[in-house]
């Protein structure tokens, strides 16, 4: 599909890196909040009473959130390292796919934490069950339809 607009090369790359930064103020808060929850989970009063199963979870999900925090802030820093060096469509190349790589390990960080929380609560037949589901539901409206939606357009 072509782009109808009329713009020069740098005012596209302005726009696409603002359009990027925009998704990215959306999506940093919620990581950073999940990240937060996780490092206060081993102080709760009732951790030590956590399954194995629990812990290699909760590992899991606390690195993944570690990622995408670290994804979702590394356009920032990309950017501000190159910063004039007139590569601003190399920077948001890079930027779009740590953007994506970021909502890949955000989206694995929720699984995981519904899984966690579930299987505290009910077991592990449950927490399965539950984690395949909202793993279903991210994986359908982040990946899957935006991706038929491009197919379609192309």
């Amino acid at each position: 599909m072509k782009d109808n607009r009329d713009e020069t090369p740098d005012e596209k790359y302005d726009r696409n890196m603002n359009e990027l930064l925009q998704e990215l103020r959306v999506a940093l808060p919620g990581v950073q909040v999940l990240f937060a929850f996780l490092l206060t989970v081993p102080f709760a009063a009732r951790f030590d009473q956590a399954t194995d199963f629990q812990k290699n979870v909760y590992l899991a999900t606390l690195l993944f959130s570690a990622v995408a925090s670290t994804l979702f802030i590394s356009p920032t820093s990309y950017h501000r390292l190159n910063f004039r060096r007139r590569d601003k469509e190399h920077i948001v190349e890079i930027a779009s796919r740590l953007t994506v790589l970021g909502l890949v390990a955000l989206a694995l960080a929720m699984t995981g934490a519904v899984v966690l929380v579930t299987d505290f609560l009910f077991k592990s037949s449950t927490a399965w069950i539950v984690g395949l589901g909202v793993g279903g539901f991210v994986l359908a409206f982040w990946f899957v339809l935006p991706l038929l939606r491009r197919t379609q357009n192309s």
